[in-house]
């Protein structure tokens, strides 16, 4: 049949305006058993945390790759309800290198805010990031909480700066054990590190905050949550994949980082902690904290989401139950891991 009138779209233009940053969120939970046991809920609160704590104007761009159905249902509810933006939803795994790849092409804003599925955003955050990027020359990377350990890795290209900058009297230098105790014991908490560990990754470490142009940042980023222009991140990832294609599931963030401080861009972290690793699970302290700011840290995922039909009732029960089992033993193996 020959074409009926024309596309009333013809001729319109748009007025939609890509906002300054998007905000992606990569997600993987493929199942709900030992690691994966509380995952739905702890994404859940990554992303309540960025709605409830960031001001407009920023697209939120959510890449789940290949999770259950659970996690995939939750997801598909906060796109149809308006609150993520942008949803891509991969049957498969496609690993995590190729996945930023594809977030990095994807993203309206010429800025990208990443996270993984397990970093609580604090009131304030992007702001702060934002700051650190604008203030700062040629910035790479800027992350919203401190780890001491990333001074020593992909930063010195940061400090041979500091270090010019200081001496041209551009800025000033604090150095030493400065990072506040409580940081370092969250770290080793929600990382599963043991103190004997995390001494070990330290020893011998000197933290480094700068102060220019009255904005003080620690010295390192990481790649678990960072802000990051979005030329840099695909000028980066296009070297990595030469062919467009990594094979392996995760690995090679470390690398990720080592090239971008090789190329001269600084790795930076808000001064004032901006973020929480939470971990695979929700302790008290992050309950409360989410409590003070209006955030809802239970999973409660609606009938909709969790029941097609009633003919299942007897497979989830006994899926469930099996859960339980397999949960609660991985639950008290890692208990006495960590004794």
């Amino acid at each position: 049949m020959a074409r009926l009138g024309t596309n009333p779209s013809r001729g319109k233009t748009l007025d939609f305006t890509p906002p300054r940053v998007t905000i992606a969120v990569l997600v993987y939970e493929p199942n709900q058993l030992g690691y994966f046991q509380h995952r739905l809920e702890v994404t859940r609160l990554t992303i309540n945390s960025i709605i409830r704590n960031t001001k407009k104007p920023f697209e939120l761009l959510v890449f789940d790759n290949g999770s259950c159905e659970e996690m995939v249902s939750h997801l598909k509810t906060l796109h149809e309800s308006g609150q993520i933006d942008t949803l891509v939803l991969s049957r498969q795994n496609i690993g995590k290198l190729n996945a930023l790849w594809r977030i990095a092409h994807l993203a309206q804003g010429e800025v990208i805010a990443y996270t993984d599925d397990d970093v609580y955003h604090l009131p304030g955050w992007l702001p702060a990031h934002l700051e650190v990027l604008d203030t700062y020359p040629n910035v790479g990377a800027v992350t919203g909480f401190y780890i001491k350990q990333r001074v020593a890795m992909s930063s010195d290209k940061t400090l041979e700066w500091v270090a010019q900058q200081e001496t041209a009297k551009n800025l000033t230098v604090e150095r030493g054990q400065l990072i506040p105790k409580k940081w370092e014991e969250e770290y080793m908490d929600n990382s599963g590190r043991t103190l004997e560990r995390y001494q070990n990754e330290v020893a011998g470490l000197e933290d480094v905050v700068v102060d220019f142009k009255g904005l003080k940042a620690w010295v390192s980023a990481h790649h678990f949550q960072v802000l990051t222009p979005k030329k840099v991140q695909i000028e980066v990832l296009s070297e990595m994949l030469e062919e467009g294609w990594s094979d392996q599931m995760m690995g090679r963030m470390v690398e990720m980082d080592d090239r971008m401080d090789a190329k001269g861009y600084l790795r930076l972290t808000t001064y004032a902690q901006t973020m929480r690793l939470l971990g695979n699970t929700i302790d008290d302290e992050v309950k409360a904290l989410a409590a003070r700011d209006g955030v809802s840290t239970t999973a409660a995922i609606s009938g909709e989401e969790t029941e097609k039909s009633s003919g299942f009732w007897s497979n989830r029960l006994v899926r469930r139950l099996s859960q339980a089992v397999i949960n609660r033993l991985y639950h008290k193996l890692h208990q006495e891991d960590r004794s």
